[in-house]
């Protein structure tokens, strides 16, 4: 069982995954499950995983609301890479929950460093501010919505930072766009993956609740600095810094136990 001090890392863990949520599309979901064992303590990584499924899935929709006032949301473009992606999303995390818990949390470290290298190379990336989902590109959009969502799904996080290359790639918009735009799709992932969890009893609704909380703050300040500080690679570069950091302890923890 979780005491005060546990729940009150959680409220502050929510925080971290809001901030970098709203400031740069899905990234703080790359970081909620392991905060989620090794900050918090939740023991069980599948547990982990359900909870911040759904803990990033209600944060990344009130970073969408405040992306959709801001006008940076191409909601034709998230709402046919984020059908395609639900379908993968619940493949994904059938496939998930019966994995070897700490082997799992081998792999997503795994995953954590090609995300990293990914962030690296899109960060000065400027993008058509007109780029639309059509006809000639929605066959990309649908498989990129497809691939990300299944590997969303099976490593219980919300893939911006897939979701966010696979926009740019498939559409060419700019990367605040895409950023925004993203939110749609982590929003379905996540619920997904989360209701999936939690018909096998995955889920800490306790802790989803504050990790909400503290996401809801985070969200709101990180969206309003994401104009700001979009077009700077800097902050990209310390926040992969961050993820290649993350991985390296996950792959040292997890790996004696995994094999």
């Amino acid at each position: 069982m979780l005491d005060t001090l546990h729940y009150g890392l959680g409220l502050l863990s929510g925080g971290l995954v809001g901030f970098t949520l709203g400031l740069v599309g899905g990234g703080g979901s790359i970081l909620a499950v392991p905060l989620m064992v090794y900050l918090v303590g939740v023991q069980n990584p599948h547990v982990a995983i359900g909870t911040s499924a759904l803990a990033v899935a209600v944060n990344a929709a009130a970073g969408l609301a405040n992306h959709a006032r801001q006008g940076t949301v191409k909601w034709r473009c998230g709402f046919i890479y984020a059908g395609a992606g639900v379908i993968g999303a619940f493949f994904g995390s059938t496939a998930g929950k019966a994995f070897d818990g700490q082997r799992l949390l081998f792999l997503f470290a795994i995953v954590m460093i090609v995300v990293g290298v990914l962030v690296l190379r899109r960060r000065r990336h400027e993008g058509h501010e007109g780029a639309q989902c059509h006809r000639e590109n929605a066959a990309k959009v649908l498989g990129a919505g497809l691939g990300t969502g299944s590997f969303s799904g099976f490593f219980g996080i919300g893939g911006g930072f897939l979701i966010v290359p696979g926009l740019i790639a498939s559409t060419g918009m700019p990367m605040i766009n895409a950023v925004g735009t993203s939110l749609i799709a982590v929003t379905a992932f996540g619920l997904t993956t989360a209701a999936n969890y939690a018909l096998s009893g995955l889920v800490d609704w306790i802790l989803a609740g504050v990790f909400v909380a503290g996401g809801i703050i985070g969200s709101f300040v990180g969206t309003h600095s994401a104009k700001r500080l979009s077009s700077s690679g800097q902050l990209t570069t310390i926040f992969a810094a961050l993820i290649f950091v993350v991985a390296a302890y996950m792959l040292w923890n997890s790996a004696s136990a995994a094999f």
